[in-house]
């Protein structure tokens, strides 16, 4: 089904902010409004299908035991900051986690980074009863912390286990990255980076940390555009999606799995 898969994607920022905030929301920090996460680009411009953010990593280049990508990503969008320390450890918000894998057969292993993977067809969006969950025209999955309730439909759904909730009242939010209590949240590529003007726009944090220390494991661009540094080394190289048997078409692809 495709319940409530809101047509945010053909409206202005100002427009579906505007009525996102008039929402009640759920245990958004005072003074933080969603309407932060896209103010740096102008309100009435709509999103665009012309372009589809996506991911290619390549786990070949994806060093065991390095962290940078998880250090960047919790320092960006402000997760683990000292605000949630009443949380075991296994219900702290992670938006991107490593993973090792081995091959049972030949022993050989491999670590690589796991976060949304940005569906064309999510799975999320599909089971969300308020339309919280959302995907935008340029491939971004996102959820509306106004309209949330705290469900977690959207938990079970995903096929790839890349949403966390909030247990907790959070404190020292960062203005671009609304959170909040009772609230589900994932990798949203940071779009407070990829909305700024084109002059200004800059890659998710993951992707900068992984670049400074040398191992160039992740490529992040728009999979639309033929001359992007993304679109040709997929057109070049084999890659895979994870649970590509569900045909959910994700954004992020991986080499070396």
């Amino acid at each position: 089904m495709n319940k409530q898969e809101i047509p945010v994607q053909g409206i202005s920022r100002r427009k579906f902010l505007g009525a996102s905030a008039a929402t009640a929301g759920i245990g958004i920090a005072s003074g933080v409004s969603l309407i932060n996460i896209a103010n740096a680009k102008p309100l009435d411009e709509p999103v665009s299908n012309d372009q589809r953010w996506g991911m290619l990593i390549d786990a070949n280049k994806c060093a065991s035991g390095c962290t940078s990508c998880v250090d960047a990503c919790n320092t960006e969008n402000g997760l683990n900051a000292g605000d949630e320390q009443l949380s075991r450890q296994g219900q702290k918000a992670q938006w991107i986690r490593k993973v090792e894998l081995r091959d049972k057969a030949t022993q050989h292993e491999i670590s690589l980074p796991l976060l949304c993977q940005h569906c064309e067809n999510p799975p999320c969006v599909d089971v969300c009863p308020t339309g919280a969950s959302f995907k935008r025209e340029d491939g971004l999955v996102l959820v509306d912390k106004h309209t949330c309730i705290g469900c977690r439909y959207c938990m079970m759904a995903c096929p790839y286990k890349a949403r966390s909730f909030i247990h907790e009242e959070l404190l020292n939010q960062l203005e671009d990255v609304p959170r909040g209590k009772g609230t589900v949240e994932s990798c949203t590529f940071c779009v407070h980076r990829l909305d700024e003007d084109t002059d200004n726009r800059r890659d998710p944090a993951c992707v900068e940390a992984c670049n400074a220390d040398g191992h160039q494991a992740i490529i992040f661009g728009d999979m639309k555009d033929a001359n992007s540094a993304i679109s040709q080394q997929l057109k070049k190289h084999t890659s895979k999606a994870i649970r590509a048997d569900l045909k959910l078409n994700p954004g992020v692809r991986y080499r070396g799995i």
